[in-house]
């Protein structure tokens, strides 16, 4: 097999994070529900955008966060997102090419998608996303790029609309016959509980090497509200399952046999964003540079632990999350 152009090659909503920290009584007076994710029109997203006044904006998106985290990690990457031709979306492009992060797609009419994320006291973030070019594919995006990666990550998100669900499948069916590695984030308990028989079909189809869940998502994918009997019914379905508990830590199932990790918090939680997505970045950096399971999982739960401690889905700029990891992996649990 030729030796594949990405360690990584990820395909998510290319988005930009708008966030202020407010108390759960803002929330509840815009009539949102704490601590869950949901769309939400452009409309919509104008006035609650209004309504949360001075914010910070930065780069998002689920799997663009993994990607960004690998991004000082020394890995080959590449990213498939859909940006629009408007200044959030310039922001966008030049945070992945910043990052040395191949980035193909070119932008196209339609205004860049943002999420709009109220930080509530504790840490826990009630996020609402206007999707706008993310809901498309430009023609540029060449499902058989997946053939030239390691590892296919794609986002469980990308189901939400037609053109990015069809690609998403398209990319996935031509890495497992390339004899690629897949994995696939649930993303959400809402992602899952909408797209739920498209998911299932996706993981029986045999696309899916990597799933990765949290555990409520795990839940509403096997409709099982005990978190073992979930464990077991996806883990008879895919060939690695990682799941995270939250300060519960996290496991891995692969073939039978089972791992466990707990988690790695290194100082106070000041905003949960981002946590799914450095857990997955830790995972799969370990999975793609051939690290045993059980480092995988501390490698996750390591970048993790440090993203709660920031506000934010992102790490500052400058951050050294290899020398984080490496430093936490010489520490004995």
């Amino acid at each position: 097999m030729a030796l594949p152009r990405y360690d990584i090659l990820a395909i998510g909503n290319a988005l930009v994070d708008v966030l202020c920290q407010k108390e759960d009584d803002f929330v509840a007076a815009q009539g949102l529900q704490r601590g869950l994710m949901q769309p939400i029109d452009p409309d919509r997203a104008a006035l609650l955008h209004q309504a949360m006044g001075v914010c910070e904006e930065v780069c998002g998106g689920s799997a663009a966060n993994s990607i960004a985290a690998l991004a000082g990690l020394g890995l080959r990457l590449g990213f498939i997102g859909q940006t629009g031709d408007d200044r959030l979306g310039r922001m966008f492009a030049g945070d992945m090419v910043a990052g040395g992060i191949d980035f193909p797609l070119k932008p196209i009419d339609v205004p860049t998608g943002r999420c709009l994320i109220i930080v509530s006291p504790d840490g826990h973030r009630t996020m609402n996303t206007a999707m706008g070019a993310s809901e498309f594919l430009s023609a540029g995006f060449d499902p058989a790029l997946a053939a030239e990666a390691k590892i296919l990550f794609v986002e469980g998100y990308m189901w939400r609309t037609e053109q990015p669900r069809a690609a998403s499948r398209a990319a996935l069916e031509v890495a497992r016959a390339a004899g690629r590695r897949t994995a696939f984030s649930l993303s959400s308990e809402y992602c899952v509980h909408t797209h739920h028989d498209d998911f299932v079909t996706l993981i029986e189809a045999g696309l899916v090497d990597i799933l990765l869940a949290n555990e409520g998502e795990l839940a509403e994918l096997s409709r099982l509200s005990d978190f073992e009997a979930g464990v077991a019914w996806a883990s008879a379905r895919v060939p690695l399952l990682v799941a995270t508990r939250g300060a519960e830590g996290a496991i891995a199932v692969e073939r039978g046999q089972r791992f466990e990790t707990p988690a790695e918090p290194q100082g106070p939680v000041v905003d949960t964003t981002g946590a799914g997505d450095l857990f997955a970045a830790g995972v799969l950096a370990g999975l793609a540079t051939g690290r045993d399971l059980p480092t995988c999982l501390r490698m996750g739960s390591i970048a993790a632990g440090r993203i709660i401690g920031v506000m934010g889905p992102r790490l500052p700029v400058g951050e050294d999350l290899a020398g984080l990891i490496a430093a936490r992996l010489a520490q004995r649990l």
